[in-house]
This record gives C-alpha cells, sequence and structure tokens, in this order.
C-alpha cells in the first residue's frame, strides 16, 4: 500500500467523526470537556511553566484516550450483545473503571502542579 495524502485526511476526518459521536452520546466527555477548559484557562492564567504544561497535557491526553478507548468498548458490546449479559455488564464496568483511574491521576497531577502556584498567588 502506498502513501496518500487524501487516505490520511480521510482519516483525520474518521477520527473527528468519532470525537463528536463521543461527545454526542457520553454525558462523562462533556464533563472531560469542561475540565479540560478549566484546566487550560487555569494554566493561561497562572501562566504555569512549560515543564507544568507537559504534565497537564499529558493528564488531560491520558482522561481523552481512556473516554474514547471506553466508549469504543460500550459501543462494540452494544452491538455485538443487545441483550443484557452480565459477562458484558462487568467488562463494560471494567472500562469505565479505566477511566476513572486516568481522571483520578490526572485530578492529582492537576493538583500537584496547580498548589504551588496557587500558594504563590494567596502570598502575593
Amino acid at each position: 500500500m502506498t502513501f496518500s495524502l487524501g487516505a490520511r485526511l480521510k482519516s483525520f476526518a474518521h477520527a473527528f467523526a468519532g470525537f463528536a459521536y463521543m461527545l454526542r452520546t457520553q454525558h462523562n466527555a462533556w464533563i472531560h470537556l469542561l475540565a479540560t477548559l478549566a484546566v487550560v484557562v487555569a494554566g493561561a492564567l497562572m501562566r504555569v511553566s512549560a515543564d507544568d504544561w507537559r504534565w497537564l497535557v499529558t493528564a488531560i491526553a491520558l482522561v481523552w484516550a481512556a473516554e474514547a478507548i471506553n466508549t469504543a468498548f460500550e459501543h462494540l458490546c452494544d452491538v455485538v450483545s443487545p441483550e443484557f449479559h452480565n459477562s458484558v455488564k462487568l467488562s463494560k464496568d471494567i472500562a469505565a473503571a479505566a477511566v476513572l483511574v486516568c481522571a483520578a491521576a490526572a485530578v492529582l497531577i492537576g493538583l500537584i502542579t496547580f498548589l504551588p502556584y496557587a500558594l504563590r498567588y494567596s502570598a502575593a
């Protein structure tokens, strides 16, 4: 298979369509979006360093990747097994737990990152 710029652009269109589907169908994706915007605004207002931005961007990306994988997994489970099955429920719960772990780690990274800036601004 040879490289095709058109095929690459089409793959980006598919990825954006998947992201849009996730935002339309997953309530938690809206929470992640609000948290992402809050972190970006807070980071800009507090003028966080490039080193701190690296951690924040990594945490944001980790949560979004986990949510996307969870959404894909849930969608696939619903297609393959539309009727209730306890094993499918358990699999979906485990995938959701992965998002929870990533989100909790992101919160910790946010606290570790923003706390020194908040203390500096409150002392000024």
